[in-house]
């Protein structure tokens, strides 16, 4: 008995810091996520441009419904798609499409415009849909000046867009910098670099710009345009009342 007890003891001790150290990431997520997001339900007026060698392209605009238990509808707003939706309950995401009556599976990677995909825009948090490890303070500048928390984050949910994520927040007030979006093949997809501003009294996230790895010269521009609270109705969440309804 004595000795059972001095292995759980041991064993328990040895979890503790692993516990605390999933605990320390965890809060600084939690932290990085309210400058893109509150905590209730709002929607985000968003516009996507895409940049080729520096100049404007192709833009796009969407109304974002935000809901709590990772509740999204993506509404088109640009005449090139209107009347098309994108609904994400939990890890599953549907396309609807205005000429079909049957809502579309779709992935989470599947693209919007340039290389902004659905779950960039329907999904905007990291606590929770992801865990890891921080591996330590490193400057995260071209001069070296900012010091950043450089977080290597792995997704617990198969709905996420990337399996991998090198994060790097602002040392002290964990403001997301940039990052290195991996998907599932562990290959470099998009690098991400993060703009903020005082908006409504408070710093928060404007744009999201992500570099292509491929193709150097093209750049997405994810643009929040403005952010409120809002709650959406109930039946909006459903996949078959979206292909009936004209929102």
């Amino acid at each position: 008995m004595f000795k059972k007890a001095l292995f759980a003891t041991l064993f328990a001790a040895l979890l503790l810091p692993s516990a605390q150290a999933d605990e320390k990431v965890q809060a600084l997520l939690k932290k990085a996520d309210a400058y893109r997001l509150s905590d209730t339900a709002m929607q985000v007026e968003t516009q996507i441009v895409i940049n080729k060698h520096g100049h404007p392209s192709k833009d796009r605009r969407y109304l974002v419904l935000l809901r709590e238990s990772r509740q999204s509808l993506v509404l088109m707003r640009s005449p090139a798609e209107k009347g098309q939706k994108v609904l994400m309950l939990g890890d599953d995401f549907w396309l609807i499409m205005p000429s079909s009556q049957r809502p579309m599976r779709i992935t989470p990677t599947q693209k919007l415009l340039g290389d902004a995909s659905t779950g960039d825009i329907a999904t905007m948090t990291w606590a929770g849909d992801y865990d890891g490890k921080i591996v330590g303070d490193e400057a995260c500048d071209e001069g070296g000046k900012l010091r950043c928390t450089h977080l290597s984050l792995n997704a617990q949910r198969k709905g996420v867009t990337y399996a991998r994520i090198e994060l790097w927040l602002a040392a002290g007030s964990a403001e997301p910098v940039r990052s290195d979006l991996f998907v599932q093949s562990d290959k470099l997809a998009k690098r991400a670099r993060f703009v903020l501003e005082k908006i409504d009294g408070r710093r928060q996230v404007k744009e999201m710009v992500l570099q292509d790895q491929i193709e150097k010269s093209r750049e997405t521009v994810v643009h929040y345009l403005e952010r409120k609270p809002r709650r959406a109705p109930d039946e909006w969440f459903n996949p078959m009342f979206l292909t009936r309804a004209e929102l």
